[in-house]
């Protein structure tokens, strides 16, 4: 669980570092989201 939070908050800062306007930085969030998401898809016991 540590992983995953530490994976979320270093995706949401590099995306956010990237981003140039407020159309990207809501482009951004949402890539850093579906990251997460599929992040934690990954680590569910199947």
């Amino acid at each position: 669980m540590r992983k995953l939070i530490i994976l979320a908050v270093l995706a949401a800062s590099l995306t956010t570092a990237a981003c140039n306007t407020i159309s990207g930085a809501g482009k951004d969030v949402s890539s850093a989201g579906h990251a997460v998401t599929d992040t934690a898809n990954d680590a569910k016991p199947h």
